[in-house]
Order: structure tokens, then C-alpha cells, then sequence
């Protein structure tokens, strides 16, 4: 018998899912994948590290990374939330939807500039 072909998210994918403390009605929220895919895609990594992503640009933070929903495919802008950073189950994780587009690595390694200076480590 042959095993099913596990998916497993890529580094700077836009995956869904919901945060335990997000208020329960709220439904999935996007995410971007900023983990290596060396860990991504190890099975026995049941944890994935990631980014929300949230609409509410009028908010923005300093750690926050403005993205244009062009570049993400996404309905809507929206900005990654770099000080937000977290540490999700593989096994909560919703795929990405048809259409949305993957962070560059510049992209990524911007975001971890802004987890930086989320921490206060600003040179």
C-alpha cells in the first residue's frame, strides 16, 4: 500500500491557519512560512515557524512589512507582522489557495530584520 503525498508548506508560502488566541469566531488567518524548508520538510518537525499577516494596514508598526496584495495574490493588502512571530502545528496548517504567491527571500530576510527590531536589537 502506498502512503499519501504529504504537502509540506515551503519558506515564504502563504499558508491559513488559526491562532489560539484568536477570538473563536474569528476563522483561518494567512501566514507566511519563515522556517527553512530543511525543517519544513522534515516529517518528524510536527512545528513550522511563522508570520501572520493581517489587513489591518491602517495599524501599522514599526515591525511591520507593508505587502501589496499583487505581490501576494491575496484580496486584499495586508502587512506581515514581524514582531507576531510564532511557532504553529504542521498539522494545523490550511494549504495555500490557488493564486497566491510565495515571499522572495529578500522578502523573508526583511522580515527578520523586523523581528529585530520587534526585540529591541537595533544596531
Amino acid at each position: 500500500m502506498t502512503q499519501p503525498l504529504v504537502r509540506f508548506p515551503l519558506r515564504g508560502e502563504i499558508w491559513w491557519t488559526h491562532f489560539p488566541t484568536d477570538p473563536p469566531d474569528k476563522g483561518n488567518r494567512p501566514v507566511v512560512i519563515v522556517s527553512a524548508d530543511g525543517r519544513n520538510c522534515q516529517p518528524r518537525a510536527n512545528t513550522i515557524l511563522v508570520i501572520p499577516l493581517s489587513t489591518s494596514i491602517h495599524k501599522s508598526r514599526p515591525a511591520d512589512l507593508f505587502l501589496r496584495s499583487g505581490e501576494t495574490g491575496l484580496r486584499l493588502d495586508s502587512v506581515a507582522q514581524a514582531d507576531n512571530v510564532s511557532t504553529v502545528r504542521k498539522d494545523q496548517l490550511v494549504e495555500p489557495v490557488l493564486g497566491h504567491r510565495p515571499l522572495t527571500n529578500t522578502q523573508i530576510c526583511r522580515l527578520a530584520g523586523l523581528v529585530r527590531v520587534a526585540m529591541g536589537c537595533v544596531e
